[in-house]
């Protein structure tokens, strides 16, 4: 259950911006973990410290197609005097031939095929005449060509020094080292090393599967013909967008129509595969603010714990806000306000944080900086609000983008950042250092 439920808060508290995300964030656990095969931990964070069984590579292999030799063969070797040696035979990867270099002798091996014995260097077949009898070739005409029967020769023109083109076991990792920690995020270069190193299924926490939902009756869907009074439903793309790049598993849902019944049925058929609900729109005090009708409530119908507070903040956009539990399960829900700008900085304040909490993340916030305003004019922000004004940054500086009003959509598409005025500032002048949170 919410923290909210023990606060000594009556309704016409104003909750500060921080009040409310810490309810929410002491509310939310991390997932159980789960084990996952490694393509559908694609994202999620690993529960355990990974240890390398093998060591990577697990043995000596060539860098090069060329040819296996000893260093001493083909000391002093050039174009001039080339050094000549038989080829006892071929190395190809993955195939472990019994073959061992000895004095004056060479072996043809491809990238990344074992060093036979014997061999100390590998020489590519560009130094090489390629072992035929028509002149040097090239690595791609050599590589063409049928294989050189044991005893033909091969002239080398270089000399190279031990060990060179040779990939030395373990110069990757080394059995024993910790190849991830315990907190990692699993892209797609840590899904090649688990594979890498034998693993095909990890201990991960899931990506959160998150619902959203825009409410409003006068909401239409992109590419339906508009009617009076009707507005294209955005919310629920951005939201869900939102939280994909979040790190979660998104499911959006046609915007519902403002009736409280109907509300209530979606989400209750919803709670099936949430994590976490979100909704937009319905959460003020008009007369057709459906969410709060129909969830004020649902804590009378719920197992005991569960219900949604409905609570005003000190901040602009978003003052009116949403947060609780629904369902059997718990299942957190967080309503945010209907005007596109006020959900979306909502979002970034308040559901994102969520969101990697539940995926276990230690750091669940956007990053902040300072940055020095750069306006034509002052910036004002109402007493005793938190402002969040859009804006771009970019080296050290920070401009504003469109106006303040909450319906700005075409302003917040053009944003990388919020510029936040504190609750007890009222106007900031161009010049001054101020606290920028960065959306990309």
């Amino acid at each position: 259950m919410s923290s909210a439920a023990t606060r000594t808060t009556g309704p016409d508290h104003l909750w500060t911006v921080d009040e409310h995300l810490e309810d929410i964030l002491a509310t939310v656990r991390p997932l159980e973990p789960i084990e996952l095969q490694l393509l559908d931990a694609q994202g999620c964070v690993l529960v355990e410290d990974i240890t390398v069984p093998v060591s990577l590579p697990p043995f000596d292999n060539s860098s090069m197609d060329g040819y296996a030799v000893r260093v001493t063969d083909i000391a002093g070797a050039s174009e001039e005097f080339p050094a000549v040696l038989t080829v006892v035979g071929d190395v190809a990867a993955g195939r472990a031939e019994p073959l061992h270099v000895g004095p004056g002798e060479a072996a043809r091996i491809m990238t990344g095929a074992p060093l036979p014995p014997g061999a100390e260097a590998v020489v590519p077949v560009e130094w090489t005449d390629g072992g035929l009898r028509d002149g040097p070739v090239t690595g791609m005409r050599a590589r063409s060509q049928a294989p050189e029967a044991a005893g033909g020769q091969v002239q080398v023109y270089r000399s190279a020094e031990a060990r060179a083109h040779v990939r030395a076991t373990g110069s990757d990792v080394k059995a024993g080292d910790r190849a991830l920690d315990a907190g990692t995020v699993l892209g797609p270069p840590q899904i090649a090393l688990l594979a890498a190193i034998g693993r095909g299924t990890v201990r991960v926490r899931p990506r959160p599967r998150v619902v959203v939902m825009s409410t409003g009756s006068e909401l239409v869907q992109p590419d339906e013909q508009l009617a009076d009074g009707q507005i294209y439903d955005s919310n629920s793309f951005a939201l869900t967008a939102a939280a994909r790049d979040a790190g979660a598993i998104a499911y959006r849902v046609g915007a519902v129509a403002d009736d409280a019944e109907t509300l209530r049925d979606t989400i209750e058929d919803q709670l099936v595969r949430a994590d976490l609900l979100v909704t937009t729109g319905g959460v003020s005090v008009g007369a057709y603010d459906v969410v709060k009708e129909a969830l004020s409530s649902v804590g009378d119908e719920d197992e005991a714990g569960a219900g949604i507070d409905f609570r005003k903040l000190a901040m602009q956009p978003g003052k009116p806000q949403g947060f609780g539990s629904i369902g059997p399960d718990h299942i957190p829900l967080l309503a945010l306000p209907g005007n596109p700008v006020s959900s979306y900085v909502s979002f970034e304040l308040f559901v994102r944080p969520a969101i990697r909490t539940l995926m276990g993340l230690d750091d669940v916030h956007r990053p902040t900086t300072r940055a020095t305003l750069t306006a034509d004019k002052a910036l004002t922000s109402p007493k005793g609000r938190r402002q969040f004004l859009r804006g771009r940054y970019a080296d050290g500086e920070v401009t504003p983008v469109g106006g303040a009003g909450s319906h700005l959509v075409a302003a917040l598409a053009l944003a990388d950042a919020l510029i936040v005025v504190p609750e007890d500032v009222e106007s900031v002048e161009p010049g001054t250092e101020v606290q920028v949170v960065l959306l990309r």
